[in-house]
């Protein structure tokens, strides 16, 4: 199981354009090939940055997800509201 998190700073005006574009594409990522989760965070004191929360398959599950048409279109139009670079991080469940 992949865990990744992609942490995004947007333009405190445009916070509600990103929300928009979440609602209507979450449950076409969660339909994708070996999606098991997505969620939407927010920063506590900073109300313009966002995080994704998402469980996956394996690594290339994400990558397919990453080469797709859906993600080409849901990037584009979520870069375009950035504030700031976002950042990204891919993670395993470690069992000690």
């Amino acid at each position: 199981m992949l865990i990744r998190i992609v942490r995004m700073t947007f333009q405190a005006d445009r916070t509600e354009d990103f929300l928009e574009i979440f609602r209507n594409s979450k449950d076409k990522i969660r339909a994708f090939e070996g999606c098991n989760h997505v969620e939407l965070l927010q920063d506590l004191n900073h109300p313009n940055v966002y995080s994704t929360y998402s469980l996956w398959d394996s690594e290339e599950h994400l990558n397919n997800y990453r080469d797709s048409e859906l993600f080409g279109q849901v990037w584009k139009a979520t870069k375009a509201l950035f504030a700031d670079k976002p950042q990204a991080w891919s993670n395993v469940s470690v069992n000690i």
